[in-house]
């Protein structure tokens, strides 16, 4: 698997539009392309302008396939000036460590099925 976390800091006066367009680019992804497996949206807990990103993809070229998105292309240029910084990267190429890659298949399966829990129980 290959993850980014990153934050995003939004411009004050700009939060309800930008994540208007982040919600619509993060749907897209998981709609759209075949490599990315999750693409969450945070809320900062301690800046109400501060939004994460938490996306999983598929592997690095899937990453790059994201990159390449024509919704990824239109949501940074309509957001570009509402930005204060970001997305930073900060975990940009980082890798899972549970699940275990070939566990995700199971959670995406589960999840297709209204399944919403996964058991971490250990035998």
């Amino acid at each position: 698997m290959y993850v980014i976390i990153a934050p995003i800091q939004v411009k004050e006066g700009h939060k309800g539009a930008f994540l208007e367009a982040v919600v619509e680019d993060a749907r897209s992804s998981v709609n759209n392309e075949p490599g990315c497996l999750r693409f969450d949206v945070i809320q900062d807990a301690n800046d109400p302008n501060r939004i994460w990103l938490y996306e999983v993809y598929k592997d690095e070229a899937a990453f790059q396939a994201h990159l390449q998105a024509p919704h990824l292309i239109k949501f940074r240029e309509t957001t570009q000036a509402w930005r204060a910084e970001g997305p930073q990267g900060a975990g940009r190429g980082s890798s899972n460590v549970w699940p275990p890659d070939d566990e995700w298949k199971e959670l995406l399966q589960g999840a297709k099925e209204g399944i919403l829990w996964y058991d971490v129980s250990i035998p």
